[in-house]
């Protein structure tokens, strides 16, 4: 739940840069030492050609180092958070990727991970597409636009490209941190507020008082002291929610009557206001959240941009967050087909068993006939002794 800078498995130093080869130096002595050259052969021998040295076969490619390696091509494989009853994800940078995927008709499947996976910068989000690995989400939406050629940003002029930055890194830079404060100082809001259960998150079978327990003294504690440290953790609650609320009033100000910022089109500026909005909007009305009715009473048209891509990124909203779906965009068998997955599933696992009762009963009879092996080699040695001992009267 943290932001994928900071959401990092286990704090690591990064490797030193490993040393350049020393070039080989002279040996004087071992020259010195070495014997004599041979003399020229004859010019006979110098017209004989030498043996063709036979090429190497060129090495083999690489194999491809992802979590998924059975990939369709051109296909964006997904790791993030899972889904919550109100939200998609609970990470406004998993949820911006998400959004994108969405609104430049990129074909996409999440992977649920239950949270087990990093990328190899420590971070979520991060994709696998034909076999590579990409991370950070900014990173993952340039590379994806660019191979794609999908910019939600290619008819914005210099100017609006550049108050796009601006806006984008107020969001995710002050705003998100705001939000990020108020999340690790109040756990226990955030667990009811976003309807979480860290058994389904984790995918852990430990009961949800426990995991709470545990969630409310690492995330709270860790988190706490990541916010302090980027900065805004030092400031007391009311300044704190006074940086939120120049945000929005900034946020609101710029959209102004407008259904996106820049027009009747999003662009990339929308869908960053929109994952992050999202974590406000969404938390449920019977946890106090004071941004989250600033939000709105004093900025309708926020809510109103939070509806409109909503509705128009997902459709499926109700449907993931009830079932928990991480793929409700994806078509799914029809029903006679699903019955008939099962069945066969159920059938193999029939056979399975059949297959192992037989194997047990093999085992068993196989043990049957050591024990009355080993009964009559025992009566054997009984009758032998009682030879001897009757020939020995």
């Amino acid at each position: 739940m943290a932001s994928e800078e900071n959401n990092v498995a286990a704090e690591s130093k990064a490797a030193e840069p490993a040393k350049p080869a020393e070039a080989p130096q002279d040996n004087k002595a071992e020259v010195e030492a070495a014997p004599a050259a041979p003399a020229p052969a004859p010019a006979a021998e110098e017209a004989k050609e030498e043996p063709k040295k036979e090429e190497a076969a060129p090495p083999a490619p690489p194999k491809p180092t992802v979590h998924k390696p059975n990939f369709e091509e051109d296909v964006v494989y997904l790791y993030q958070f899972s889904r919550t009853p109100v939200l998609p994800s609970l990470s406004s940078f998993c949820l911006k990727v998400e959004t994108w995927l969405r609104l430049a008709g990129i074909k996409y499947e999440n992977v649920d991970h239950k949270l087990k996976f990093r990328s190899k910068k420590g971070q979520l989000p991060f994709i696998e597409l034909n076999g590579e690995e990409i991370a950070d989400s900014s990173i993952i939406i340039k590379e994806l636009a660019t191979r794609f050629e999908k910019d939600l940003d290619k008819d914005l002029d210099n100017d609006q490209k550049n108050v796009a930055y601006a806006l984008t890194s107020m969001i995710e830079n002050h705003l998100l941190w705001v939000v990020m404060w108020w999340r690790t100082k109040f756990t226990d809001d955030v667990i009811r507020g976003y309807h979480v259960s860290l058994q389904h998150q984790l995918g852990s079978k430990l009961p949800n008082g426990l995991l709470n327990f545990f969630f409310k003294f690492t995330y709270g504690r860790k988190g706490a002291k990541k916010v302090k440290a980027q900065g805004m953790g030092v400031h007391k609650q009311e300044e704190i929610d006074e940086f939120g609320r120049r945000d929005l009033k900034v946020l609101s100000e710029k959209l102004g009557d407008k259904p996106f910022f820049f027009g009747d089109d999003p662009t990339s500026l929308d869908v960053v206001a929109f994952a992050n909005l999202a974590q406000v909007y969404f938390i449920d009305k019977e946890v106090s959240y004071p941004l989250r009715d600033f939000m709105q009473e004093s900025c309708a048209n926020l809510v109103g941009l939070v509806n409109r891509m909503k509705e128009r990124c997902f459709p499926d909203w109700e449907d993931m967050c009830k079932n928990l779906d991480m793929n409700s965009h994806l078509p799914k068998p029809p029903p006679e087909e699903k019955e008939k997955e099962k069945e066969g599933k159920e059938e193999k696992e029939k056979e399975a068993d059949k297959e192992n009762e037989k194997e047990k009963e093999g085992e068993k009879d196989k043990e049957i006939e050591k024990l009355e092996k080993e009964d009559k080699e025992a009566e054997k040695t009984i009758e032998e002794n009682k030879s001897k001992e009757e020939a020995a009267k």
